[in-house]
């Protein structure tokens, strides 16, 4: 019975937590509204953010207060913390939706699609944006915003005291800037709308209108890419525009805990990083290479031809999804160029998704250190090091297998989801490069992604996005957790 009574106990926790959830969900439905005072022939669109701002808000206030005296009962550890962002991410995926429902624009699943693109900073869309209005332009921003804080985040900076480590880590964010984990989420806080205030400001110097700056700022920096224009940046053919989203996209990539290094001034340990060091290597490789077999079949001048090459491989790899030009046209190996960087990503603890450049690094290095072992006996067993925010790091035996099993799984769902791309119909190059995009969370798009999309293939690139955003294991951790818990409990139930 003592077993039972403490299940409930920590199930009545988690309800807790998602209650608080439920609850920001709502206050974060009502800020698209702040438009309204600007925008003000679009006040009869209040209503669809309004009502289903306050069914969740009263939910969750109700959940909250039933469960409140469990709040300090126990700490949440990462098995928990999966479990609490898992559903986190569900349910506010779908509550976001209600607004395209309610209005028309959307049936439900381009609905959930649209969410769940922009809560996973994915940037893949089927809304026509020259038809919406600036109110619902302003929402799927400000889901970007949000999903690349991390709910985890958010729910730390605001509400959640310091026990909350389960729930960071459970987010995939493993290097905390600060010892508390509070301060922590703050400081992160505090540097993303930091960076987002200052590439707004500089998006307006540069020309652009400020309703589309905010959007694009913040649309950056997330590495989300959804644009308030058809062509997304390539709309201003504007070289600083295109710079400062470079710059932006650049910082969204990099894990949160590098920028503080940057805010202290130890740039000696910033460029020393693994996985900086890595992104900068595979652009300085890649770069030349789609500029001169690519690149130059398009454009006459080199200038052209570079420009194009620095900004979308950039774009590709950092997990954004602005683009400046259409791949309709570009060959065979521009696209697998496309491909291979949308799949490796961005950097661990930042806004940006794919397998992650840590991964691929601490891969590397583990291939280094084998091939040594053959040709160096003596050197077989050497310890392997990354340079981390928090300084060098000796890796254990069990974080390379976990990293290659990621890895295995990763790809795994990436083949099942271009498989049924192909099954409907979908050449194999693009259906390569839409999937790659979706379980990258990038956003680029060859065509396949669009409101004539079918459903089952909609359906299956919403999987792969948050397979991409939430870290693969912890969602298997979270759905095996609860199996087990319940089994667990029928066990105990029989026996007494």
């Amino acid at each position: 019975m003592n077993f039972i009574k403490q299940m409930k106990a920590k199930y009545l926790l988690l309800a807790h937590y998602l209650g608080i959830v439920l609850m920001l969900n709502g206050a974060i439905l009502l800020l698209p509204l702040v438009t309204l005072l600007f925008y003000r022939e679009e006040s009869a669109e209040a209503e669809f953010f309004i009502f289903p701002a306050v069914v969740v808000g009263i939910i969750g206030l109700l959940i909250w207060s039933i469960t409140r005296r469990h709040e300090q009962q126990a700490k949440v550890s990462i098995k928990e913390g999966g479990i609490i962002v898992v559903f986190s991410w569900m349910i506010i995926c779908l509550v976001s939706a209600m607004p395209f429902v309610l209005s028309g624009q959307l049936n439900f699943t381009q609905a959930v699609f649209e969410s769940v693109s922009g809560w996973t900073t994915t940037g893949l869309s089927v809304v026509d944006v020259t038809k919406t209005s600036h109110t619902f332009l302003i929402w799927r921003s400000t889901m970007q915003f949000f999903g690349g804080a991390g709910i985890a985040v958010i729910v730390l900076a605001s509400i959640i005291g310091p026990s909350g480590l389960g729930l960071y880590s459970a987010e995939g964010r493993t290097d905390l800037l600060l010892p508390n984990i509070t301060k922590s989420a703050k400081l992160i806080m505090t540097i993303y709308i930091g960076y987002i205030m200052s590439g707004t400001i500089l998006y307006i110097i540069a020309g652009m209108p400020a309703f589309d700056a905010l959007n694009h700022a913040i649309a950056a920096l997330s590495t989300g890419g959804f644009s308030t224009v058809p062509n997304s940046i390539g709309e201003y053919n504007n070289l600083a525009i295109e710079f400062i989203t470079l710059i932006l996209m650049l910082l969204g990539t990099v894990n949160f805990a590098a920028h503080y290094l940057i805010i202290k001034g130890e740039f000696k340990k910033f460029v020393q990083l693994g996985e900086i060091k890595l992104m900068f290597f595979v652009l300085s490789i890649m770069i030349p290479l789609v500029t001169f077999f690519s690149m130059n079949e398009l454009y006459q001048h080199l200038g052209k031809s570079l420009r194009v090459a620095v900004f979308e491989l950039t774009s590709a790899l950092s997990t954004t999804g602005f683009s400046t030009v259409s791949y309709t046209n570009w060959n065979d190996f521009g696209i697998l160029a496309m491909i291979i960087l949308m799949l490796i990503g961005g950097g661990t603890g930042s806004t940006a998704g794919g397998i992650k450049q840590y991964r691929i690094y601490v891969l590397y290095k583990s291939l280094m250190r084998n091939l040594k072992g053959f040709i160096l006996p003596s050197k077989r067993y050497e310890e392997i090091s990354v340079n981390k925010p928090e300084g060098k790091v000796f890796l254990k035996s069990q974080e390379i297998i976990n990293v290659s099993n990621f890895i295995f799984i990763y790809f795994i769902i990436y083949f099942i989801g271009v498989s049924i791309m192909l099954i409907h119909g979908y050449p194999l190059r693009e259906s390569l490069f839409e999937y790659a995009s979706s379980i990258g969370t990038v956003g680029l798009s060859v065509g396949i992604t669009s409101a004539s999309t079918p459903v089952f293939v909609l359906w299956a690139q919403i999987v792969g996005m948050l397979f991409g955003r939430l870290e693969i294991l912890i969602i298997f951790y979270a759905i095996i957790k609860i199996f087990k818990d319940i089994k667990m409990i029928r066990n105990k139930t029989r026996t007494i």
